[in-house]
């Protein structure tokens, strides 16, 4: 199966997640990993161990071609101690995952233990604080439902900032970098991004931050 087949925005390459992954992340772990582009480029960037984890069998088929190892199943019903070790993974990601899982204070939990304690998790999560969010919402009494983005009609939870913080402190984790995507509306050429970017900068940032970027680490250490 081609991987034009697939939801785009599941399957393009994640140069913002790409940047926040450490040259010294041997051993990383991609939760939603889908067909393994970004874990391939993880591979050619830090020669590392890249396992996958991926609920659709046919992206996870694609993914197996890439990574040293793909996981295929639902990481919300997956019993992860038969196949991962505590401590491991220098790096774990969950690039536009958590909003998809039902409860997904508790993965992000259980997966803490798999992280050394020296290591990092990564997350995106889109922001439903967005102007967009707001204007529908409030202005025009409709939920803007669509095939991806903030309104992704999969969704299953949503995040502000706050919600956010929240969700990593109950994983027992702390915040130590917080980068935004900025988008002025949900228009799939990006071409008014840019000025997003400029009004986040003087008016109120978070209705224009499209994404959190998220890199966290072990409270305790």
């Amino acid at each position: 199966m081609e991987t034009s087949e697939f939801n785009a925005s599941y399957t393009g390459q994640r140069d913002d997640i790409l940047e926040l992954v450490p040259y010294g992340a041997k051993k990383v772990l991609d939760i939603g990993c889908s067909v393994g582009v970004l874990g391939q480029l993880i591979k050619q960037k830090n020669a590392a161990e890249v396992v996958g984890i991926e609920v659709d069998a046919q992206m996870a088929k694609i993914a197996e071609q890439k990574l040293d190892n793909v996981i295929i199943g639902d990481i919300q019903k997956i019993k992860l101690d038969d196949f991962l070790l505590p401590n491991y993974f220098n790096c774990i990601i969950f690039a536009d995952i958590l909003e998809h899982l039902r409860d997904p204070w508790s993965i992000l939990k259980k997966c803490e233990k798999f992280l050394a304690n020296d290591g990092i998790i990564i997350a995106s999560i889109p922001n439903v604080r967005h102007l967009h969010t707001i204007i529908n919402l409030v202005f025009k009494g409709y939920w803007p439902y669509r095939e991806r983005g903030i309104h992704d009609k999969t969704h299953l939870r949503f995040f502000a900032l706050k919600n956010i913080k929240e969700l990593f402190q109950h994983a027992g984790l702390r915040i130590v970098k917080l980068e935004r995507n900025y988008r002025f509306v949900e228009d799939e050429q990006h071409q008014y991004d840019k000025f997003a970017k400029y009004l986040g900068l003087f008016l109120m940032k978070d209705f224009f931050t499209f994404q959190f970027l998220i890199v966290a680490k072990k409270k305790d250490l």
